[in-house]
């Protein structure tokens, strides 16, 4: 699907139909490809007040209990796991973790949790593809 930086609610849309009571959703792409984007327009979907912003150094933001946001591009799956935010996933809503590899992708589908893999391509300065799994 191609959606523009003005048509994320077809993804967000998305998202909930494919998980319609919570879950996993790993965000796979370039820097700047527009993950932490996509997430603030699924927390500003949801009408929740909160600003979503980019956790990179923090590792975790977590807006109005219901939407987490994980960033691990500089502490790495090991560092996830051993922070303990796999139990965190428990959580009841939506979990979006960017950088997540396939080896943390196995480990949580493991766990018996159910995943939706976003692969984010930019086209143009305003436009993406993403690529569900």
């Amino acid at each position: 699907m191609i959606a523009s930086l003005n048509e994320l609610d077809i993804v967000t849309t998305k998202i909930i139909d494919e998980l319609p009571n919570g879950g996993i959703i790993l965000l796979r792409g370039n820097l700047a490809s527009g993950k932490t984007t996509l997430v603030k327009e699924f927390v500003n979907s949801q009408g929740l007040s909160d600003k979503a912003t980019s956790p990179t150094f923090l590792i975790q933001n977590i807006y109005s209990n219901k939407v987490y946001h994980y960033d691990i591009y500089n502490e790495g799956v090991e560092k996830f796991i051993e922070s303990g935010l796999l139990e965190e996933l428990e959580r009841k809503g939506y979990h979006f973790i960017e950088w997540a590899d396939e080896k943390l992708e196995e480990i949580i589908k493991s766990y018996g949790f159910e995943v939706l893999t976003i692969k984010i391509n930019p086209i143009s300065s305003d436009k993406r593809e993403y690529i569900y799994a």
